[in-house]
């Protein structure tokens, strides 16, 4: 009885091999190389802290709305109906694109988000969860940048 409830346990605990879900350190160097840090005034505790609240740190997240009206893709759950192949496109990239683990791309397209008059204001978490946080540095302790 105690061996089963143990596998069980530990089945909970193992994370498929081919799980996309990036540690938040690793998000953090991909973000900082990719030029987000005080990029537009923003600092890169907010860029993590975005990509935390948008996909848990999961480039690979698609997620549709309840209303059907769009999808989000990637690390920052970017939507389809401005930003990649599905709606203006204003990244000129394909929302599959959005979804490629090496951040590029994503990031390249957040960067041309946050330009825009909302700034980091376009992302609803962030407004939510991150723009009024007095925890911020949090999102970087203990990554080695």
């Amino acid at each position: 009885m105690k061996a089963s409830v143990v596998l069980s346990l530990i089945g909970y605990l193992v994370v498929p091999s081919g799980a996309a879900v990036l540690g938040r350190c690793v998000v953090a160097k991909k973000l900082h190389e990719g030029g987000l840090s005080d990029f537009e005034g923003y600092s890169l505790e907010n860029w993590v802290c975005l990509a935390y609240f948008e996909s848990k740190f999961n480039p690979t997240a698609v997620y549709d709305n309840s209303s059907g009206n769009f999808t989000g893709y990637g690390l920052f759950q970017i939507r389809n109906d401005d930003w990649c192949d599905h709606g203006k496109n204003r990244c000129h990239v394909s929302c599959s694109a959005l979804l490629n683990p090496n951040l590029n791309q994503t990031i390249e397209c957040a960067k041309k988000i946050v330009k825009g008059k909302r700034g980091m204001g376009a992302w609803r978490s962030w407004s939510l969860n991150c723009r009024y946080s007095d925890t911020l540095a949090r999102w970087l302790d203990g990554c080695d940048l």
